[in-house]
């Protein structure tokens, strides 16, 4: 009996001999519940438990060190795949463009009509080949903008403002060509690519990175800026510079606190509120 009692089990295998205690809580373990530790061995439980005590290393602006740039990748394929729709049915593209309002103002359609969709949609359709000055290379371009800095961008704030910054990017850019040209008609992600410039820019400057680099980015930004005012919607373009560049400064500059997330959140919805307004107002008057 004496020699019966002295045998002890694992705690989560009862029926296998133990005689290693894990260094946390001091309970048996077996083999195949034994973990290295900087100390002898520890269970499972008590390795889970450490895992979640360990706070999770971020960059500057809040995001979990090492994201995978997903949402950059997702973006670019949602564009190809409205691109080959786009070769397949040409009228999705005249239905789902950014438009205003009818320049002729017979046909009742744009957001001035309700077509409210059309300020994100147009952001991800591009020009056919043979259609507008570029072609097919309007969607090469910016496909390679957005795998070159999308993904930098990505890693630094993480996919939720990530996504925040890329949409209201394209929102700035819609809104803004509906103020100044409503019945101007564009697709095109160019507007959100020049928000994620904005962004790569004050995340350079607020990470105290050495700004050369940076600022020719930016120059040739900047440069393309003037150049599409005579060949495409520059007000789309500077309108998602500006609005990228405004919702960055908030996810750069917020409290490195508890109230971070607050008031980076509390930034983009204002901002949203803004240029919802704003459009509103716009479209008001362009249908009396």
């Amino acid at each position: 009996m004496a020699a019966e009692s002295a045998v002890t089990t694992c705690f989560r295998h009862p029926q296998v001999e133990s005689y290693v205690r894990c260094t946390r809580c001091d309970r048996h373990i077996c083999p195949s519940c034994m973990r290295e530790a900087a100390v002898g061995h520890q269970c499972v439980e008590c390795v889970k438990e450490g895992a979640r005590s360990v706070r999770q290393a971020r960059t500057v602006f809040g995001a979990p060190v090492g994201t995978v740039p997903l949402v950059t990748y997702v973006l670019i394929g949602l564009n190809v795949v409205a691109y080959l729709v786009e070769l397949a049915r040409p009228e999705f593209e005249y239905r789902f463009a950014m438009l205003g309002a009818s320049p002729a103002g017979y046909v009742p359609e744009g957001v001035a009509h309700g077509e409210w969709y059309r300020l994100l949609t147009g952001a991800f359709l591009h020009m056919t080949p043979g259609e507008g000055t570029f072609g097919i290379t309007h969607i090469l371009l910016n496909m390679v903008a957005l795998w070159n800095v999308g993904r930098v961008v990505e890693t630094q704030l993480g996919r939720i403002r990530y996504t925040a910054l890329y949409l209201l990017s394209a929102l700035g850019g819609s809104v803004l060509e509906l103020l100044l040209d409503p019945g101007s008609y564009s697709v095109g992600a160019s507007g959100a690519i020049f928000g994620l410039g904005a962004a790569y820019w004050v995340m350079g400057r607020r990470l105290g990175q050495d700004m050369r680099a940076v600022n020719r980015s930016m120059a040739g930004l900047l440069l393309w800026l003037v150049i599409s005012a005579g060949l495409t919607s520059w007000q789309g373009h500077l309108g998602g510079l500006l609005a990228g560049g405004v919702v960055t400064l908030a996810f750069a500059y917020a409290p490195r606190d508890a109230r971070r997330t607050v008031v980076q959140a509390g930034v983009c919805v204002a901002l949203t509120a803004l240029l919802l307004v704003l459009a509103w107002l716009k479209a008001t008057s362009l249908t009396g």
